[in-house]
């Protein structure tokens, strides 16, 4: 018998940037545990085999163009979705993006399309959405952080300060809107593999090097995040709002050889 504290069955969730990845995964688990869905990305049409997917699983999913860039798409993307099903109980703002580069290579526009994306795009989707949800006085909203919320790294400034960003503006709209039921919290992933960085991820030497790193000496597999998203969108949740969930195999614990590694 499933926990009735992680059943979804019921519940409609929006989960931005689904065309492919981590947002894929995350909108599978949402559906596994009952929920029915939004699904977005720029274009409907690249949303079709997704789709089917999620309903071959015995759940409803919905495509709708989204641009977190643009103001007027947000809030289409919002009435859309509002209006074929009713209501939004769940958000997770996954949509976002990373031009990795070394600090003095940045350009402006590389650092406006990163910040515009992952920050502005993170909190104008979820104005659009609290709107709909505070008349409910039920939702929870799921920003999508990362390790570089909490960690530095060479090579990321602007997507850490968005991903910082996206940190301190869920504690903010947590208190702005826990009085009308909504939960706001940051599901940060650690290192996982991504079409954003999967180039890193051929080089053996490096994936090496990040699992020493790694207490549970692994990158993190996609299905990694399946339990988190449920629970921050779930009944389990309730009384937990503008915290930052790290799943991240615990490479924030700062892990060091304090010793020599042992002679065989």
């Amino acid at each position: 018998m499933s926990n009735p504290l992680f059943d979804l069955t019921g519940r409609v969730a929006i989960v931005t940037g689904t065309s492919r990845g981590l947002g894929q995964y995350m909108a599978r688990a949402l559906a596994r545990a009952g929920a029915d869905l939004v699904i977005t990305s720029r274009t409907r049409e690249s949303l079709a085999d997704f789709k089917a997917e999620i309903e071959a699983l015995g759940r409803k999913a919905y495509c709708v163009p989204l641009d977190v860039r643009d103001y007027d798409s947000i809030q289409n993307m919002a009435e859309e979705a509002f209006s074929h099903y009713g209501k939004i109980d769940i958000l997770v703002n996954n949509a976002g993006c990373n031009i990795r580069k070394p600090a003095l290579d940045v350009q402006w526009e590389d650092w406006n399309t990163i910040l515009e994306t992952n920050l502005r795009g993170t909190f104008f989707v979820s104005q659009a959405i609290a709107r709909k949800m505070i008349p409910a006085k039920y939702g929870r909203i799921i920003n999508i952080g990362s390790v570089t919320c909490v960690a530095g790294y060479a090579g990321l400034a602007p997507y850490g300060a968005s991903r910082g960003g996206v940190k301190q503006m869920t504690m903010s709209l947590a208190d702005d809107w826990g009085e009308h039921g909504v939960t706001v919290n940051c599901l940060a992933p650690g290192w996982f593999k991504t079409k954003q960085n999967e180039v890193m991820y051929r080089n053996e030497e490096w994936v090496e090097y990040l699992s020493e790193r790694i207490p549970l000496g692994r990158p993190g597999q996609p299905n990694d995040l399946d339990g988190a998203v449920v629970f921050l969108a779930s009944s389990a949740s309730e009384y937990i709002t503008g915290q930052t969930l790290l799943v991240d195999g615990g490479i924030t614990v700062g892990k060091v050889r304090a010793l020599p590694p042992k002679k065989e």
